[in-house]
């Protein structure tokens, strides 16, 4: 089967070969002998016949550092009627311009395949979708009442407050026991976003790691454990993380039971999820999840060729 794939995502320049996850599942696609293009979502346009239209470029990519790709001339692409799949992947903040880019995409269903589904991110960004498993998740509130935050603060000790719609392991604020600074921060958080934030329970377990948990169509297809940094307690490897091998212990392996048919319904195809202390869940990130590069680093498998057997199964 040979599809006509288009990627929506960042300036192919500004990717890191070695950890790409996007890089990885195009170079996949590749492999398998898929016509592949490139699209910023900028160029993505509705037309008066309410056929949408993307600018994009045919790409080959190869695995070399400084030359890891090359384009051929802009097409006017109708992705409905000139792509088979369609991968979301340019980077969050989810704003408005990620969600009406979701709107957009969700009005070729049945035409192309979008993955992951675009309603389904749109309903689902990391930190909201999680809130239906607060059975897993460590105290949560979401707020933009600092009396709020002291009562909880008051009930939990030190706390950490992060963005609702961050990523990357942004802006991801630790406050001790004694609410230093609090007042102060949550007046820079309240200007900077108009949401509301998230407010945690601080888990010290954090300090031996937060496993990315990868789920291709409701199956797990492996994790890794990041660890902080020297000076950090935040773990992403955006932020001076570093990834270990891992193995999942039994309320992982419940949370990803409890997950799974529900992300395969939804069209969620590639997941991942986060986990601290080998039980508590953090957040499921269905937008640009990443990770799968270093995964099969260290398991020796192959989760792009998983994502891309889930994709031509769906079609």
């Amino acid at each position: 089967m040979t599809l006509r794939v288009a990627v929506q995502m960042d300036p192919l320049h500004s990717i890191n070969i070695a950890g790409d996850s996007s890089f990885a599942l195009m170079l996949s696609a590749q492999e398998r002998g898929h016509e592949v293009y490139h699209y910023d979502v900028g160029s993505l346009t509705l037309d008066e016949d309410d056929r949408l239209i993307a600018h994009a470029r045919p790409v080959t990519v190869q695995r070399v550092e400084g030359d890891h790709y090359k384009t051929g001339d802009v097409r006017r692409l109708d992705l409905g009627r000139d792509i088979d799949v369609i991968l979301m992947r340019q980077d969050p903040p989810f704003h408005m311009g990620y969600i009406t880019a979701t709107h957009l995409l969700e009005r070729i269903e049945g035409e192309a395949l979008v993955v992951n589904n675009p309603r389904s991110v749109r309903n689902a960004p990391e930190k909201v979708m999680v809130l239906d498993y607060r059975r897993f998740m460590p105290p949560t509130i979401v707020t933009r009442s600092v009396e709020e935050v002291r009562l909880f603060q008051k009930k939990h000790g030190a706390i950490v407050v992060k963005p609702i719609h961050g990523n990357g392991g942004k802006a991801i604020f630790r406050v001790g026991p004694e609410g230093e600074n609090l007042g102060a921060l949550f007046e820079v958080f309240n200007q900077t976003w108009p949401e509301p934030h998230m407010v945690q329970a601080f888990l010290p377990e954090v300090a031996k790691g937060d496993k990315r948990i990868v789920l291709v169509d409701g199956e797990i297809a492996g994790a890794i454990n990041r660890k902080p940094g020297e000076g950090e307690f935040r773990s992403n490897l955006a932020v001076g993380g570093y990834a270990e091998k891992t193995e999942l212990t039994a309320e992982e392996q419940e949370i990803c039971a409890a997950l799974g048919p529900q992300l395969k319904r939804l069209g969620l195809i590639f997941v991942g999820i986060d986990v601290i202390g080998g039980k508590y869940l953090t957040e499921i990130n269905v937008t640009s999840p990443t990770g799968i590069v270093a995964i099969d680093k260290f398991n020796g498998t192959d989760t792009p060729g998983m994502i891309w057997d889930a994709i031509e199964r769906r079609l």
